[in-house]
């Protein structure tokens, strides 16, 4: 465990001591950042002492992170993180880029991002002794807190819309959490994901309420630092890291990530951070292009359902990632972010619509001239496209369907 000291709201920058507060700030509600010793941690431990260890996990940095060992070893909860970062020529080639990465965070236990924060909530909840942990999600993060919390038997309760993919809610069910189908959307299962918390004691790992889900979500940032910005040829200039955004947790993690290595003296040059948003859920970006952190809710209809949010709950720490990086926020149609499912694809990456989106923003990026050939680049893919098979569908042609002869194979090939 790393020296936590508490909180600091990112709004007002009230503190607080690590005990006094769960959530949100209590004077104005602002998200609270989680606050570190950075002088104790230089004092014990040096960047080798970090990237020697065996521990190949999100587990390997938990001197960096404000949580004790949760135990649990050859469970699913010691194998989130360190997912595969992938060099994909072909793809380069095709944008016109010398240096191109994919981080796949589809390789999860649970195949998402999400499960970053639902093991370090879960280590928390383990650590101040709660019975039972509940979150509000579309899929994705109700399952990682399932599959999580299953591996050491935690009590796990989930709201989740109704109109949650099929794939999603059944993994929900195998996974043994209790599944609560709300009839309305994301933003109204978080407001009573709160609401039931409060009233039965739940711990609640709400993103973009429950100041461990950035801590978790940072840990990626560490393993671009590793595997990528570390043998970086620093001429090429900050590596550019595209991802999709929803409620803003994900890259404000990121973000947190590269200011704590920076804070350390282990990160000279800060990435630039690029959030891109679906046209048809663009809250946080409508805020970063009018150049205000006033995040104004919008009436979200995009196919990508991880991302598809009313009202993002991480929404000004979203905006400051790209701002105070030198990145930006970009938006696309939906026919770009299923177009993209299938440029991943044919180099071996399955994504769903939310991992799609952040290369469909590089695309854009690159057409716009924000990106340039000597750029070097990371795109995350945030979730396996088997969480959502139908959109997955949407992005290829339909298989033929032949009788089994070789006369009907020659005539469908045209021999």
């Amino acid at each position: 465990m790393s020296d936590f000291v508490g909180y600091r709201c990112s709004i007002c920058k009230s503190e607080y001591a690590p005990g006094s507060v769960n959530y949100t700030c209590p004077k104005d509600g602002g998200n609270l950042d989680v606050v570190l010793d950075y002088a104790a941690i230089q004092q014990k431990f040096e960047v080798n002492d970090i990237i020697s260890r065996a521990d190949y996990s999100l587990w390997r940095y938990l001197p960096l992170l404000p949580v004790k060992d949760p135990g649990g070893d050859g469970t699913p909860l010691r194998m989130a993180g360190w997912t595969p970062t992938y060099y994909p020529t072909r793809l380069a080639n095709e944008l016109g880029l010398r240096n191109l990465w994919v981080k796949d965070e589809g390789r999860n236990p649970t195949a998402s991002f999400k499960d970053r924060a639902s093991a370090v909530v879960v280590a928390r909840a383990l650590q101040i002794g709660a019975e039972v942990v509940v979150t509000a999600s579309t899929g994705n993060a109700g399952a990682a807190l399932a599959g999580m919390s299953a591996a050491i038997g935690q009590k796990a309760v989930i709201f989740a819309p109704k109109t949650a993919p099929p794939a999603k809610v059944a993994q929900l069910l195998v996974y043994g959490a209790q599944v609560i189908l709300v009839d309305g959307n994301y933003d109204s299962a978080f407001d009573l994901t709160i609401q039931a918390a409060q009233e039965f004691g739940w711990y609640c790992r709400n993103t973009g309420y429950n100041p461990f889900t950035a801590e978790g979500k940072k840990t990626a940032a560490f393993e671009i630092w590793e595997s990528v910005i570390l043998s970086l040829d620093p001429s090429y200039g900050p590596l550019s890291v595209f991802v999709s955004v929803g409620d803003g947790n994900i890259i404000s993690g990121l973000h947190k990530g590269f200011k704590d290595l920076q804070a350390l003296g282990w990160l000279e040059q800060m990435p630039r951070i690029f959030g891109i948003q679906s046209d048809e859920s663009s809250a946080v970006a409508n805020a970063f292009f009018k150049g205000t952190e006033e995040i104004i809710p919008v009436s979200a209809t995009t196919i990508a359902d991880s991302i598809s949010v009313d009202l993002p709950r991480d929404g000004v720490r979203a905006v400051r990632a790209a701002r105070e990086t030198g990145g930006e926020f970009l938006t696309v149609p939906d026919t770009d972010i299923i177009a993209a499912i299938a440029d991943l694809g044919r180099v071996g990456i399955f994504a769903e619509p939310a991992g799609s989106t952040s290369y469909a923003g590089l695309k854009k990026a690159i057409r716009l001239g924000k990106i340039g050939v000597e750029d070097p680049v990371l795109v995350i893919n945030t979730g396996s496209g088997l969480k959502d098979i139908r959109s997955a569908m949407k992005a290829v042609p339909e298989a033929p369907i032949i009788e089994p002869s070789m006369a009907a194979l020659k005539k469908h090939l045209g021999i």
